[in-house]
């Protein structure tokens, strides 16, 4: 087997990546002239405007207002703004790459194979990886991951908190549940976490607001990046009478017009319920049928993420860590995960050119730049579909990948 670089090299990369992405995010107009010229809009606009609506009007999303986030997402926003407005994106940048540099200590004491893989994924994603609310959620998740063998209930509040800052990670509690690992554990986890969650939300005054997020995702409309929104791109691009790429102001994101688009914007909702119900569904057949519960659970993880990805009707790039955490824990407990981890970092690359090096083409109905976010979203689709045959076929005689636990030294050899 390939010798693998060391720790020294691993860290570097990982340095020269958080490097590099920061630099584009950070900098106006290093993304290129068919780019977004600012990668990080969403921190240095969105998340500074809450926060300064907060310092402004005291009134706090999330607790004062409805929000789209889970209520500890505020947390790290909060945190950003301590040297105020100038320094927000900066601050960002450091408290993202400090919560990667944990996990990836983490990565490095489990096998520096994953460790490699993630910062692969990092570089492949682009600036997005980490100027996104995502990108807070995805290093307490991969604690989490990395923890469900030994130390199931802290496991389970790490995914919880995770799941407190962005839904995706209860995709992982779920597989925990569907394949019987440490049940009460992960159930204790979960409702301790939450519990003290909703309860400082009620004592701050938020009532109904702490599960506003649920509503006011369900009500968004068609997003130019999701899959379903293909078919009227394709008629964008052919200019069909009625259909076009519009700006929502109210949601901040770039959506589609068109005959059937709001009766489908409705209906996606069911088909995303449905598909995880599908899901759900071929994991208790695996577990029926005696499948190893380390393969019923990365599969399970994965496929409920990749039904949250392909078939929403938001397809913002950052969703892409989404799929991190479940690939991360499926090489580490299963030999089934090569394609998926391939398959992902190709997605990787294609949504980094989409966005943000192309996106002003993505925009304006270029159709090259159409036909690589199309060629992103079929890989999304052939991946759900995978994990959902990985399922279908996974049975007693699956022979199971022994879990390796963290040692106190690093794995020079990665192996």
């Amino acid at each position: 087997m390939r010798r693998l670089p060391g720790v020294p090299v691993l860290i570097g990369a990982f340095v020269l990546v958080h490097v590099l992405l920061g630099l584009v995010g950070l900098v106006p107009g290093l993304a290129g002239p068919f780019g977004d010229p600012t990668p990080f809009g969403d921190v240095t606009g969105v998340y500074r405007f809450w926060i300064d609506t907060w310092h402004q009007r005291g009134r706090l999303v999330g607790v004062d207002l409805p929000w789209v986030y889970p209520l500890l997402a505020i947390v790290p926003m909060l945190l950003a703004s301590v040297a105020g407005d100038a320094a927000y994106a900066l601050l960002w940048v450091l408290l993202v790459t400090a919560l990667d540099a944990a996990a990836l200590v983490l990565l490095m004491r489990r096998d520096l194979r994953l460790a490699w893989w993630w910062v692969a994924f990092t570089a492949c994603l682009g600036p997005v990886a980490i100027g996104r609310i995502d990108a807070v959620a995805l290093p307490v998740a991969i604690a989490g991951v990395l923890m469900l063998a030994r130390r199931p209930t802290l496991a389970a509040v790490l995914l919880a908190i995770a799941t407190w800052i962005k839904v995706w990670p209860a995709a992982v509690l779920a597989a925990m549940l569907l394949a019987g690992r440490r049940v009460a554990a992960a159930i204790t986890g979960v409702a301790l976490t939450s519990a003290a969650v909703i309860g400082v939300a009620v004592a701050l005054g938020a009532g109904r607001n702490v599960f506003s997020f649920v509503a006011t995702q369900a009500g968004r409309g068609l997003q130019i990046e999701a899959p379903v929104t293909g078919l009227w791109l394709i008629d964008v691009v052919l200019g069909v009478p009625g259909a076009s790429i519009y700006y929502d102001r109210d949601i901040l994101t770039f959506q589609v017009a068109g005959a059937g688009v709001d009766a489908t914007s409705q209906a996606m909702t069911a088909v995303l319920a449905i598909g995880v119900l599908a899901v759900v569904a071929v994991a208790l057949v695996a577990r029926l049928r005696g499948a190893p519960d380390a393969e019923v659970l990365a599969l399970t993880a994965l496929g409920l993420v990749s039904a949250l990805i392909a078939l929403n009707k938001v397809g913002s790039p950052q969703y892409l860590t989404w799929y991190v955490a479940p690939v991360l824990l499926g090489l580490a407990t299963t030999r089934r995960f090569r394609f998926p981890a391939v398959l992902v970092l190709v997605m990787a690359v294609l949504t980094q050119a989409v966005y943000p090096w192309f996106y002003r083409l993505v925009i304006q109905a270029e159709p090259w730049a159409i036909g690589v976010l199309e060629l992103r979203n079929l890989l999304e689709l052939v991946l759900l579909a995978w994990t959902v045959g990985a399922l279908l076929g996974a049975h007693a005689d699956a022979r199971e990948r022994p879990v390796r636990e963290p040692s106190r030294e690093p794995d020079p050899v990665g192996s």
